[in-house]
């Protein structure tokens, strides 16, 4: 065997699945960079268009980052934004006709939400960030990573204010009943945009209690 062979890195090393795993939790988009915030409180009502919004924003990410990353050496400075805009833009609007076409009801009930996936800044900030400068294999996997952290996030929340505000899950009635028959009443405050804050802000403190080494690099 040869020893001055440089040895190729596979592709699921350690290094490379670094972007996918990192996201989940110490460099979440939403409770350590808070990014996504907005969207967040809008959709997490209930927990269909969270879930459906959730794999959006991670397709969207996913592929703007990989084909970024496979054409970034060709894109002058100047127009590197702009570049990103129409990437980020074209992919937006495939997800959308897509949504309309197979789940239109939710479509409806994410309403202008999809398209303003365009403006969410923690996909700007992982093409600037991370596919202007890594592979295109590492940067597939870091918007992977960073869609999971997001969906993550939106998932776990509307978890909460759909049980607790309406009484239900996936539009499934979970709370029996016997339960409202006796006197038990769903949380109107839960199916408002400030509780989905309230809740982020409740995740942002359980989680650095458990990782005070956050707290520290801030």
């Amino acid at each position: 065997m040869d020893e001055n062979k440089p040895v190729r890195e596979s592709i699921f090393s350690k290094t490379n699945l670094k972007p996918l795993t990192d996201p989940l939790s110490n460099n979440n988009p939403v409770i350590v960079l808070i990014l996504g915030i907005c969207s967040a409180l809008a959709v997490t009502a209930k927990l269909k268009p969270a879930i459906v919004m959730a794999i959006s924003v991670t397709v969207v990410v996913a592929l703007s980052n990989l084909i970024y990353s496979l054409i970034r050496k060709t894109v002058p400075p100047s127009i590197r934004i702009i570049v990103q805009l129409v990437i980020v833009s074209f992919l937006v609007i495939l997800v959308d006709q897509i949504l309309k076409a197979f789940v239109y009801d939710v479509s409806k009930q994410l309403s202008v939400f999809v398209g303003l996936i365009i403006t969410n800044c923690m996909i700007m900030g992982r093409l600037e960030a991370f596919a202007s400068n890594n592979s295109p294999w590492a940067s597939f996997l870091d918007g992977i990573g960073n869609g999971a952290g997001y969906g993550l996030i939106l998932i776990i929340v509307a978890f909460v204010r759909e049980l607790l505000g309406s009484g239900t899950l996936l539009g499934y009635q979970i709370i029996p009943q016997a339960f409202y028959n006796a006197g038990y009443v769903n949380n109107g405050l839960m199916i408002l945009p400030p509780m989905a804050l309230i809740l982020i802000g409740v995740i942002i403190w359980i989680h650095r209690s458990f990782n005070k080494e956050l707290i520290d690099k801030n």
